[in-house]
């Protein structure tokens, strides 16, 4: 087993604590999405739109600007969540071939 180096171990707990802190504040957002997406997405936001709180609009509009990045499993649970449809997918996908 590696051990971790002692300058990563603080800074993946706060990476942790930062994730959490934002899927809850998703949670108790009125327009909440879904604890499927929250998880899916999570990587997605941290690395796209973190810079947006997670109860404003900015992030719908950021994760929207950058789909064409987010992960499958992020998109998939948009779809099955009702945020995006399979025909906007689909039509997106096409441009960007």
């Amino acid at each position: 087993m590696t051990r971790m180096n002692s300058t990563l171990a603080p800074r993946l707990a706060l990476a942790v604590a930062v994730a959490s802190s934002s899927l809850i504040a998703l949670a108790g957002a009125a327009n909440a999405v879904s604890l499927r997406v929250q998880m899916a997405c999570a990587s997605d936001y941290l690395a796209y739109c973190s810079k947006h709180p997670t109860e404003g609009p900015g992030v719908r509009q950021c994760m929207r600007a950058n789909g064409h990045k987010l992960s499958s499993s992020c998109i998939s649970a948009l779809v099955a969540a009702g945020e995006v449809s399979k025909a906007e997918v689909a039509r997106r996908s096409a441009r960007s071939n």
